[in-house]
């Protein structure tokens, strides 16, 4: 704590977080079943959601506080190429309104809670049941410790800084997300989402005006981004492909993540997932003038010490004490949300497919959603741990690798809700080839995830997880082909 404190910004801070702590500790009442005592209701919300609380729900917990602190810092710092945001998330929900209904009814039909259910009832394989969970934690963590650079971008804003803040903060949500398990985040998030949206609009009408013009803004941006001989409006002709495949590689991995799993399994019905595949990309346009605010941080000839103080220095300066407090619970209880969905995603994944499967075969409804509870509360404190004991980019590194591990579950998740053809060690080979060859593939292109290609006389970029994908697909075909065996049943 310094005492460099903006009283007005902190109070209204303050109020919005006080709100939301109400609501999250509410949220155990609502809409209650006749007991939390069971993973469904606790770690599921009882399978009940309508077609407006997924989409306030899966909007919360996809489109987080990191990326609103994230997207704008990337297309600061390297221009056009940071929007590869967009096309990603344009992608994904043509994906999702085909394949996550059938995903859906295949965990309501057999009672699954997890991708890990879903792969052991398909394959009866407890090696890739455990490879798919695993995948699922390792990936997860680093992804709910990003939530709290974001926050911890608002809290140095707000002149609060140390980790005492931020530990209250996780505190409160872990309380709350005990009690309430997904009903808080489901509840929290209508607020959330619709202060984000106020914070981004009043941005992107006003902002511009203060700097002399839409026109200004991309003019200082150019000017910033040729002085430093890097980045620009356009993509380099050498960046097209990386882009295409970034895009579509993060599209194809956006809906692997527990999180996300959990907004799918917890909605009423495949058509309420259709209709969100229709409705989320409102989310994607909010993304899009997301992003512009970091071409106005040239305009503004902001002086950072980070990327990522773009988007709060930008309110600190152009808008009253009052809004920037408002902004700054946005990002803040954004956090909350996507952190409070990440954690009880990985417990149920460790509950169901650890616990259960390997400790006590035998637990009850009520045991597996105490376990839960418990795993739920060691997810976010090793997750604080990290930020606070280790530098924010161990945590930037293991969350590039997340996304190029996780995309490595989508054929044993998705290959057999389409066909009986495919066998658990074919797939479980092709997760290891690219579960290790991306990771290698990594770290040999210093922490960096795209993959440079030469052929004859062409050379171009790709982006690793897509490859390590291919790869992944190549091997399960031909062990699936060269290995005898007989398929497992669909179950």
């Amino acid at each position: 704590m310094t005492t460099d404190l903006n009283v007005t910004a902190l109070s209204v801070f303050l109020f919005f977080f006080v709100l939301v702590t109400v609501m999250g500790f509410v949220a155990s009442r609502w809409r209650r079943p006749e007991t939390m005592a069971h993973i469904d209701e606790w770690g599921l919300g009882g399978r009940s959601f309508g077609t407006w609380i997924t989409w306030f729900l899966v909007g919360g917990d996809f489109y987080t506080a990191y990326t609103v602190i994230a997207v704008p810092a990337l297309v600061y710092t390297v221009g056009a190429y940071g929007f590869f945001a967009l096309p990603y998330t344009i992608v994904v929900y043509p994906f999702v309104f085909m394949v996550m209904p059938i995903l859906w009814r295949r965990a309501r039909d057999f009672g699954y809670v997890t991708a890990g259910d879903v792969v052991h009832g398909q394959y009866g394989s407890r090696g890739l049941e455990l490879a798919v969970a695993a995948t699922g934690v390792i990936a997860t963590m680093p992804y709910i410790a990003l939530q709290l650079v974001g926050m911890t971008a608002a809290l140095k804003a707000l002149g609060l800084h140390g980790e005492v803040p931020l530990a209250i903060a996780f505190i409160v949500l872990a309380l709350y997300t005990y009690s309430a398990g997904l009903r808080a985040p489901a509840l929290i998030a209508f607020v959330k989402d619709i202060m984000i949206y106020i914070v981004v609009i009043a941005a992107v009408a006003l902002i511009p005006s203060k700097l002399g013009g839409y026109a200004n803004v991309f003019a200082s941006a150019d000017a910033a981004f040729q002085a430093k001989g890097s980045g620009g409006l356009l993509l380099g002709s050498n960046q097209y492909v990386a882009y295409a495949t970034l895009a579509l590689g993060s599209a194809l991995a956006a809906f692997m993540y527990p999180h996300t799993l959990t907004g799918i399994f917890a909605s009423n019905s495949g058509n309420t997932i259709r209709k969100n595949a229709v409705l989320l990309p409102a989310y994607t346009l909010l993304l899009g003038l997301l992003a512009l605010l970091g071409y106005m941080g040239h305009a503004a000839n902001l002086k950072l010490d980070s990327a990522n103080d773009v988007v709060p220095a930008l309110f600190q300066t152009l808008f009253p004490s009052w809004f920037a407090g408002f902004a700054f619970a946005a990002i803040a209880i954004g956090a909350l949300v996507p952190a409070a969905v990440m954690s009880i995603g990985a417990a149920n994944l460790f509950t169901r497919n650890f616990w259960k499967a390997y400790v006590n075969p035998e637990v009850d409804p009520a045991g597996e959603a105490k376990v839960a509870k418990i795993t739920s509360l060691v997810v976010k404190i090793g997750a604080l741990l990290v930020i606070i004991f280790l530098p924010t980019q161990f945590a930037l590194d293991l969350q590039l690798l997340g996304g190029i591990w996780i995309l490595q579950t989508l054929p044993a998740l998705v290959f057999g809700l389409y066909t009986n053809w495919f066998r658990a060690p074919g797939l479980l080979a092709g997760w290891f080839v690219g579960f290790f060859g991306g990771t290698y593939l990594v770290w040999i292109n210093g922490w960096k995830p795209l993959q440079p290609i030469t052929m004859g006389e062409t050379s171009f970029t790709i982006y690793t997880g897509l490859l390590a994908l291919a790869v992944n697909i190549i091997v399960a075909v031909v062990v699936n082909a060269v290995v005898p065996g007989k398929a497992v049943a669909r179950a």
